[in-house]
């Protein structure tokens, strides 16, 4: 008994492989903020090594796509696993010998960072290759449940083991968890790369992007993501903290709250096993409009038991939002260009977050933190219904369509 897709060996092997790694990698940014702040004792510090492996990241993710769309995406995310392991590794050895400067860290994380850019548009790609249709919602709920899993256990496992063996001993771990995705990957039956286009890497971005830009679902959507990013976001995640710290019991409080969305997160993937809407991005886009409403709970300083239900609905709804969503690329993107349209997504919904993050505390301070979230509340809330407008987001099936006679592409 279980969910079909598990029948699937290739797909087993990774799934079980890369849930190990997303609760090593969830671990990562308790570790590493303990061992920073213990030895520098200042933010900045922590800020330098995250700038560091996140400028890669959204620097290689439109080379990832083209990438992985010309060679074995197993072998690419296999290559990048063991990057990960090495430098997690030589990470930990570090912090294990006490003596280590901030440079070193930095520039161990943006070799992370830049082998996680160029691997990541590679694993939507993946659920193609090794997953049937028919089983590709059940596959991308089990991703999404593995994620939320993680979201919980990581950061409260990272709390125990930074107790007993601080930051060195985390980065061990993590290690430990991209090695057993490697030999995941490693045993997994070769799966055959993209067929080759004969175009060039940058003919393929460009063909990568009028892929893109000829759905209107797709850029509609991740255009109101980018927004997001700019204007939702970076108010709930670093003015919630606050609020949390002045008013609801202090940094216990805000973690209670991010645990109870990531438990909502993981019954909402559970929920996902079994659900399969007629109109899946018209449901995924009302089902994520409830975000606002972790926004105006924090404006209106609620009490904390209504902030931990009101994350734990939006966590189930979020991740609601994205199995159809990632369930939509997979069946109504051809294959052989997916991983550019899925480096398109990445780079057009996450591109903004640091121009966010750098604009809330000024913003907060000229119209002050309430009107801030009230801001990013109604900010959303705009958003989704015109994201509501577009009528291939309210139209589109969950099944894809009928070939043509002589199909050249799936058609968006």
């Amino acid at each position: 008994m279980g969910p079909a897709v598990l029948r699937h060996r290739q797909f087993r092997l990774w799934w079980i492989g890369s849930s190990l790694s997303a609760l090593g990698t969830t671990m990562v940014p308790v570790t590493l903020t303990f061992a920073v702040l213990s030895r520098f004792h200042t933010a900045s510090a922590v800020g330098t090594v995250l700038t560091a492996e996140t400028a890669p990241l959204a620097l290689l993710l439109l080379v990832g796509g083209v990438v992985a769309d010309r060679v074995s995406r197993r072998l690419l995310l296999l290559g990048s696993d063991v990057v990960c392991t090495v430098v997690q590794a030589v990470a930990a050895v570090l912090l294990f010998r006490g003596h280590w400067q901030l440079w070193q860290l930095a520039v161990l994380f943006a070799v992370e960072g830049g082998a996680t850019g160029m691997s990541s548009p590679a694993l939507l790609g993946m659920v193609t290759d090794v997953v049937p249709e028919a089983d590709r919602q059940q596959a991308n709920t089990l991703r999404s449940i593995a994620t939320s899993g993680a979201s919980i256990a990581g950061p409260a496992l990272a709390g125990v083991v930074a107790g007993f063996g601080g930051g060195g001993l985390g980065l061990a771990i993590n290690a430990a968890t991209y090695a057993v995705s490697a030999l995941a990957l490693g045993l997994m039956r070769p799966v055959p790369a993209p067929p080759a286009t004969g175009a060039s890497p940058l003919a393929d971005l460009v063909h990568g992007w009028h892929e893109f830009t000829g759905r209107t679902w797709l850029w509609s959507i991740v255009s109101s993501f980018a927004l997001f990013h700019l204007l939702v976001l970076p108010p709930v995640m670093v003015l919630g903290a606050v609020v949390a710290e002045r008013d609801l019991g202090g940094a216990s409080a805000w973690g209670g709250i991010l645990a109870g969305f990531g438990l909502g997160s993981l019954v909402g993937g559970l929920l996902m096993l079994r659900w399969d809407p007629r109109r899946p991005l018209y449901v995924a886009t009302v089902a994520v409009a409830s975000y606002a409403a972790f926004a105006v709970v924090l404006a209106l300083v609620a009490p904390l038991s209504v902030q931990i239900a009101v994350a734990f609905g939006g966590g189930a709804l979020l991740a609601v939002f994205d199995v159809l969503w990632n369930t939509a690329l997979t069946t109504h993107v051809d294959g052989a260009v997916l991983s550019r349209v899925s480096a398109y997504d990445w780079f057009g919904s996450v591109v903004l977050l640091p121009v966010g993050y750098a604009i809330v505390g000024p913003v907060a301070s000229a119209i002050g933190i309430t009107a801030t979230l009230w801001v990013a509340a109604g900010s959303w809330l705009v958003l989704c219904a015109l994201v509501l407008c577009v009528r291939d987001v309210r139209t589109l099936g969950s099944a894809a369509p009928a070939p043509a006679a002589n199909p050249v592409a799936v058609a968006g």
